[in-house]
């Protein structure tokens, strides 16, 4: 039988909206994927082509962007900014 592939997910999550969602469910003692690993950055809009495709050189599997809500941005534009991008 062959082994049931598990992707390393890497997920880039804006400070201030969805780390924030990833840490109240951790305190809330809530469970998400071991192969899922979270990294903060301070807005959604830092994160470049090049950061995603550096995750992916590593062993990423998948990754994924979250950020606030658009028009609900800590810094204004920058949920935008990663949506153009």
């Amino acid at each position: 039988m062959a082994e049931k592939f598990d992707p390393k997910i890497i997920g880039f999550t804006c400070n201030w909206c969805t780390y924030a969602a990833a840490d109240l469910a951790g305190t809330s003692r809530l469970q998400y994927p071991p192969n899922l690993r979270l990294i903060r950055v301070m807005c959604s809009g830092r994160v470049s082509p090049e950061l995603i495709l550096q995750a992916f050189k590593l062993g990423a599997d998948g990754v994924f962007i979250g950020g606030c809500h658009l028009g609900d941005c800590h810094y204004l534009y920058g949920n935008y900014k990663a949506l153009i991008r």
